[in-house]
């Protein structure tokens, strides 16, 4: 889930929160920096841009995401209406933003549901001592929204069966690889940053790439199975999450797992608890219940005070970093490119 444990530091990662550096002095304008479209807004309530954001970054180099030394989340993102780059800050209790290319329209009017406009942080209500410590301390968690399927459902794709350092590796290689570099100027945006490749493109990777870049058969078969159905997929993202959750089910190779995961990006969905995975039962079981051996349905009771707020109350256990301690190796890293 956003903030699945980490089977190789013992941290939450991708999403339990990235450090996103104090607003400092806002930076020189460059000499291009006119041809950006700008948008400021202004929440009804605290938003912390680390702990909204978070989710979106697959691992510490992702090429489509960064964070910089003034303050600001930079994204690279393939829209509906093209490829953008956008830039956010935070200062005052008030967002600023600044986008470049075809998709800049698209990205600052979905801006507001990007940092967690349509959620409602005041739906969820906490039951445990542990949980309601941690929700005090995070009042600007807010649960992201982008409105785009496909640009989280393939990296999570890439995440099945694997540990996240083999996945990360893998999204950074192919999306440098086959994606292209951030529209704007370059004395603006960030250098590396990229956007993932179109669907199209996906289709067109050959098989010795993606064994270059460590996916087996079985995940970059299923990549390709929803990218040739893209457009229907990308209908979910405006869908109820039950309704979206099956929509992106009749794919082979996508369970609730890996719906789960992207819904929870793409649609916001504040009840999309993850099932399916490794490691999530155990910290649930542990962190409410001190059991480590949690399995998926005791998991799924002890979260069903949260009903409707499942997510977030998985979210907030995982930002406790409150974890059983180790009893099993740890997954071996595997790397089916140096075969």
């Amino acid at each position: 889930m956003a903030g699945r444990f980490d089977p190789l530091t013992r941290t939450t990662s991708r999403g339990g929160r990235i450090a996103v550096p104090a607003p400092g002095r806002p930076a020189a304008a460059a000499p291009a920096a006119p041809a950006a479209k700008a948008r400021a807004w202004q929440p009804d309530g605290p938003v912390d841009l680390g702990l909204t954001l978070g989710p979106l970054r697959r691992g510490p180099t992702d090429p489509t995401f960064r964070t910089t030394p003034d303050g600001s989340v930079w994204r690279a993102t393939l829209t509906p209406t093209g490829p953008a780059t956008l830039r956010v800050s935070a200062r005052d209790g008030r967002v600023d933003a600044e986008a470049w290319g075809p998709g800049a329209d698209w990205v600052l009017d979905t801006l507001p549901a990007l940092l967690g406009a349509d959620d409602d942080p005041a739906a969820f209500t906490p039951r445990h001592r542990l949980v309601h410590a941690s929700h005090r301390r995070r009042p600007g968690l807010r649960l992201t929204r982008t409105g785009l399927v496909m640009e989280s459902l393939i990296p999570v794709i890439l995440e099945q069966k694997v540990t996240v350092e083999e996945a990360y590796r893998a999204w950074r290689r192919l999306v440098r690889q086959y994606g292209e570099p951030a529209p704007g100027p370059a004395a603006a945006v960030p250098e590396g940053l990229y956007v993932m490749p179109a669907p199209e493109t996906w289709r067109r990777i050959p098989s010795w790439d993606w064994h270059t870049a460590g996916v087996d058969q079985k995940r970059s078969g299923t990549i390709l199975r929803a990218v040739r159905v893209a457009p229907r997929l990308e209908e979910a993202a405006a869908m109820p999450p039950a309704d979206a959750a099956r929509r992106l089910e009749l794919v082979p190779g996508i369970g609730p797992w890996t719906s789960a995961e992207t819904l929870q990006r793409s649609n916001g969905a504040p009840d999309a608890v993850t099932t399916g995975d490794l490691h999530l039962p155990g910290i649930i079981g542990f962190a409410l219940a001190g059991n480590p051996d949690a399995d998926d349905a005791e998991m799924l009771e002890l979260l069903a005070p949260y009903a409707g707020q499942r997510h977030r109350a998985a979210r907030l256990i995982l930002l406790t970093g409150r974890t059983p301690p180790r009893r099993t190796p740890r997954m071996p890293r595997g790397d089916i490119g140096k075969l």
